[in-house]
């Protein structure tokens, strides 16, 4: 981001902080401390003003305030929901937009749904938002600032470590995070360093369609691990999610029974989007309990979020109930995802599907 050509320190890393401070002259025994007091400030309290620091002297806030800015993203459209969810349209440079999604009263208090690319290159057949042509991978420092942009809307500064609105964290937006897995790795340390922002990795969830290489190396990391299924043989998988023919299931699995540290408390969670004769009949759940067995892992059922020109429909309530019903008697948690948002186009899904549609023209002229 940058404000009359000064870059933004916020959402960068601390190693980046540092740098940042040798380049206004700060001396090298300094860089380090003087960087992790940036980092409080910026994290901690989310400060937009460097004249705030108290523990630094008046010609060093001058000369970051000369340098450098401590904006996020611009604003281009906030949304609030009749449930309460809120979605906010970002521009991190001209041309590119990204959507984030805070959703109340979910898990702890909140989960903020944030975005690892500009659009994606998975082509699932039943989601809009992979109808759109990947434009980039997001950085970190873009990452990282959905999260500041929520917290700057929500009042939640400095960084709260009871009642908190913002408690989850899950990279279920637009884009594959393990296609973009640098900058993703690199904004959880941010996110998760117990100095700033403060979310613990086991409340940060990372979702994938299924890039098998990546999956051992995401666990490395300490995270929640969510996989988009949506099918339980190779062939209508093929057609759901086109990653599968490259990333068929006995490879898939093979990479989530691998995944590190795998238990009760820190189970995979499959994502299980619910179509009209496509794949919810009990046979389905069937197929999908032969394929889950032994992971410790819960399903959440996602019931389908239409859009134009989209051949599927949503399943009928009855079948979806009887589907979760039979899991849950087979010892698996498998609620409904309650849909949520869906009034501003911030169901699962949907993410940019409406800002494409409205700002068509507007970037012709751009």
């Amino acid at each position: 981001m940058m404000v009359d050509n000064k870059p933004s320190l916020v959402g960068l890393s601390l190693s980046e902080l540092k740098e940042k401070m040798g380049e206004i002259g700060v001396p090298e025994k300094m860089r380090n401390m003087r960087a992790k007091q940036l980092w409080r400030w910026i994290y901690h309290y989310g400060i937009k003003d460097f004249d705030v620091i108290t523990d630094m002297a008046k010609d060093l806030r001058a000369k970051l305030k000369e340098n450098f800015t401590l904006e996020r993203c611009e604003v281009v459209e906030r949304l609030v929901s009749k449930d309460g969810t809120r979605k906010w349209l970002i521009r991190p440079e001209r041309g590119i937009e990204v959507e984030i999604v805070y959703i109340p009263d979910v898990a702890r208090s909140g989960a903020l749904c944030i975005s690892s690319q500009v659009g994606c290159t998975l082509n699932c057949s039943f989601c809009h938002t992979g109808t759109q042509v990947l434009v980039r991978n997001l950085t970190a420092q873009e990452i990282v600032m959905q999260l500041m942009v929520a917290r700057d809307d929500l009042g939640e500064w400095p960084t709260p470590f009871e009642n908190r609105q913002i408690t989850n964290i899950v990279f279920m937006g637009m884009g594959e995070p393990l296609y973009n897995f640098d900058n993703v790795e690199t904004a959880i340390e941010i996110l998760s360093d117990g100095e700033g922002i403060a979310i613990g990795r086991r409340r940060i969830t990372v979702s994938t369609s299924g890039i098998v290489p990546e999956m051992n190396r995401l666990g490395q990391i300490g995270v929640m691990l969510a996989v988009s299924l949506h099918a339980c043989n190779d062939k209508l998988r093929d057609v759901l999610v086109p990653i599968n023919k490259k990333y068929p299931l006995e490879e898939l699995f093979a990479a989530i029974r691998a995944y590190p540290d795998l238990s009760n408390s820190n189970r995979v969670t499959f994502e299980y989007v619910m179509l009209k004769d496509v794949n919810d009949s009990i046979d389905d759940a069937k197929d999908l309990l032969k394929l889950i067995k032994g992971i410790p892992s819960k399903v959440n059922l996602i019931p389908f979020n239409p859009w134009p020109g989209s051949d599927y429909v949503c399943s009928d309530r009855a079948k979806v109930k009887a589907f979760s019903e039979f899991l849950f008697a087979n010892g698996y948690s498998a609620p409904i995802r309650r849909t949520r948002g869906q009034d501003i186009l911030a169901a699962c899904g949907q993410l940019r599907s409406e800002s494409v549609k409205k700002r068509a023209s507007e970037r012709k002229t751009d």
